[in-house]
């Protein structure tokens, strides 16, 4: 099967997204707003990352399904289970107890005042009452919470595959209109309110994991958001302004936002699915690095950025300065850090990187 360039490149890009979307939390939000460190809330980052949170680990999960299908393709169930360990339980235990700390560290000593020293944080963490986001101290499986609900998903959804082939073997879903596939943001909608822990909905992930696999892999389906690319793309801008307006400047939290928040999301993997087939199907030796790198990249971020974010708070450079600079110095820190961490092969293994080949 000839590989599909852009999926890997959607998947970079997504990436390195990570910087700006990241480092705008740092100005967003309320009083003491909701990161690691904060400063103000400044109207024009709590915008942006308003606009990206509806669609950003959304379009992830949904990528995740398209790549379990393909990936099932050419490995056995045992296989595939032996991979998603090596490629999610192991990177998301070291981070763990490696990364998370740090960043954790850092928010005792900014909201806090903390003035133990790091190892005595480091057994904080482990003890002290959190509501489990961390970001004033204590206890947090942070951005890694992605690897753990993508694997639960994963060994979930493989019973889901098994159970379709063993009772359903010839079910395949069929050419779909455009109007039925927006209208698919409906169960998304409903799985919403499914297992979701502190704003992150098992159900809903799970759901998006299965479009990904069932249908957004059939080429029917492909052609068709191709097609209506352009549509997708109005309707994706259309309902994002509305909802961020309403969200960041009306304040309006209610069921109806809820549904519009996820119709927004849909409407933008729609989008970035269509035009992403059209004008992001290459690769070159720059893409290729970047594909290689994404997810380790996705691992070793927050804490660079958090650290970077730290020290720039500091500086008389306004906020716009100080954005760029976190964005800037946390971008070139974390591929600085992965470039060294590739040429060692525990420290791949730790971080689900493939062997390097020699």
């Amino acid at each position: 099967m000839e590989r599909r360039y852009y999926i890997d490149n959607l998947r970079w890009m997504a990436s390195l997204l990570l910087f700006p979307f990241h480092a705008a939390q740092i100005w967003s939000g309320g009083e003491y707003g909701g990161f690691y460190i904060w400063s103000n809330t400044s109207t024009a980052l709590y915008v942006f990352s308003s606009a990206v949170y509806p669609w950003y680990m959304t379009f992830l999960f949904t990528i995740a399904g398209m790549s379990c299908k393909y990936s099932l393709r050419k490995r056995t169930s045992g296989q595939f289970v032996a991979e998603r360990i090596k490629k999610l339980v192991i990177p998301f235990f070291f981070g763990l107890l490696a990364l998370v700390p740090i960043m954790t560290y850092i928010a005792e000593v900014f909201f806090n005042g903390y003035t133990g020293t790091y190892w005595q944080q480091y057994k904080l963490f482990f003890t002290k009452k959190t509501d489990l986001t961390g970001y004033h101290g204590g206890f947090t499986p942070a951005h890694l919470w992605f690897l753990l609900y993508l694997f639960v998903i994963s060994l979930t959804a493989l019973q889901i595959v098994r159970l379709q082939k063993k009772c359903l073997p010839k079910f395949r879903v069929g050419s779909l209109s455009y109007f039925f596939l927006i209208l698919l943001f409906v169960p998304e909608w409903c799985c919403l309110y499914v297992l979701n822990i502190g704003g992150k909905s098992l159900g809903q992930f799970m759901i998006l994991f299965l479009f990904g696999y069932y249908i957004l892999s059939e080429e029917s389906i492909l052609q068709k958001l191709r097609q209506y690319q352009f549509v997708s793309l109005t309707i994706c801008i259309l309902s994002g302004s509305l909802y961020t307006y309403l969200y960041c400047f009306e304040n309006i939290r209610n069921i109806l936002m809820d549904e519009l928040y996820i119709f927004y999301g849909w409407m933008a993997i729609m989008m970035l699915f269509g035009i992403g087939q059209s004008k992001m199907n290459f690769h070159n030796r720059v893409s290729i690095y970047l594909t290689q790198a994404s997810f380790p990249i996705y691992i070793l971020h927050m804490p660079i950025l958090v650290v970077a974010g730290f020290f720039v708070l500091k500086l008389p450079v306004g906020v716009a300065g100080q954005f760029l600079l976190t964005v800037l110095i946390s971008f070139i820190g974390t591929f600085f850090i992965y470039d060294i961490v590739k040429r060692m092969p525990v420290l791949r293994f730790f971080l689900g990187m493939k062997k390097q080949k020699l």
